[in-house]
């Protein structure tokens, strides 16, 4: 049976307070729902437009119960919250996705072993735990390839690469984490990722592929509709419902895959949560994925996810900031198509997300133009 909805008027608990949180809990203003959120650091981005905000570890476990009891569902916005503290949660309100969900994501390990059981197309990798079996997995694997820790890695942290010449014991040794993987080096044609939504009643949908480039290991610019072959771009979508369908998903996932240039499309990495790849759609798309994230929680109907216009979205980090002034965002907001996102943070640091802009034209060529005049406008 079918949990009842949870209306607008009811209380979305939020784990977590970043740029993702604060977009979830604008959505979730605009259907009327209340938003608490649990952030360890004060004056989050998330904070700034919610009801609440508590501040404390995510170790408190008293606080933890205390928020839970204050909302109706409580879904997270960051995968890298200690899964041991969820479980008394579940006892209270409803947690979705739920965390074992967030508890296969959370390590690179325990999400290529599910991938692998399940015969989800990956890259060649192997788990290593000492430096010997390390050395065994580069001979086996080849170079180039890259050791990358086993738990908590985004935007390139938590990786080294492996070069012809490079010193395995020195790389070890600088690893330092004790288990590691080893994966193969893909020579890429592109990178792209889906999105897709699940809700309590089955029920799924994917938004459109995006094509992503990243810059110094941090996502820089995506355009959507992807300019990749259909072959792949269906391909994508069905890996990604399927992996929705076999977790059995109720909320957001964001799954990135590697195109060859042999045109095979493999799975990368995913994330239980909205994703920077999908800021896309908060203008482009009839249903945005912040909004789609909370109809699948709260148990209401996926909304329709056509794209309305062509569109790229870039990536505003703290080195815009040049000598720590502000860019000049009027010029930015004259340009025609352009929709400006801030997120509220207090201090430009290089390599920090600070917020992004979308472009929507006609035609990708008009939005990459425009997105050309923006660049220069920043000093890129």
């Amino acid at each position: 049976m079918t949990a009842a909805p949870i209306l607008p008027g009811k209380t979305i608990g939020i784990l977590g307070g970043g740029q993702l949180g604060r977009m979830l809990a604008l959505s979730a203003r605009k259907l009327g729902y209340g938003v608490h959120i649990y952030e360890p650091t004060p004056s989050a981005p998330a904070g700034q437009v919610a009801d609440l905000e508590v501040n404390r570890p995510y170790e408190d476990a008293a606080a933890l119960a205390e928020f839970a009891r204050g909302v109706d569902v409580l879904t997270y916005e960051f995968e890298n919250i200690p899964v041991s503290v969820l479980e008394p949660l579940e006892q209270i309100v409803p947690l979705r996705p739920g965390r074992h969900i967030l508890h296969t994501a959370q390590s690179r390990r325990r999400e290529k072993e599910f991938l692998v059981q399940h015969g989800f197309p990956v890259v060649p990798h192997a788990i290593v735990e000492s430096e010997a079996a390390f050395v065994a997995a580069v001979g086996k694997i080849g170079r180039p390839s890259v050791l990358k820790t086993v738990d908590f890695g985004y935007d390139g942290k938590g990786q080294q690469a492996i070069r012809e010449g490079s010193d395995l014991a020195a790389l070890w040794k600088a690893h330092g984490t004790g288990a590691g993987i080893v994966e193969g080096w893909i020579t890429c044609e592109a990178e792209l990722s889906v999105l897709v939504a699940r809700g309590l009643d089955g029920k799924a949908k994917t938004f459109p592929v995006s094509r992503n480039d990243h810059r110094h290991h941090i996502l820089d610019l995506c355009v959507v509709p992807a300019p990749l072959p259909v072959a792949a771009v269906i391909e994508a979508q069905r890996v990604a419902l399927a992996i929705a369908q076999q977790l059995d998903l109720v909320g957001l996932l964001a799954v990135e895959f590697f195109l060859t240039r042999e045109g095979e499309v493999l799975v990368n990495e995913m994330a239980p949560r909205p994703h920077n790849s999908g800021h896309y759609s908060f203008d482009a798309c009839l249903t945005g994925q912040f909004e789609q994230q909370l109809r699948a929680v709260c148990g209401l109907p996926l909304g329709e996810t056509d794209l309305l216009s062509p569109v790229i979205m870039r990536n505003l980090l703290g080195d815009v900031w040049k000598d720590g002034k502000e860019p000049a965002w009027d010029r930015l907001l004259a340009l025609p198509g352009l929709r400006l996102h801030l997120y509220g943070k207090a201090e430009a640091r290089p390599g920090r997300k600070m917020g992004h802009y979308c472009v929507l034209a006609p035609t990708i060529e008009k939005a990459l133009e425009i997105d050309a005049a923006a660049q220069k406008i920043l000093g890129r």
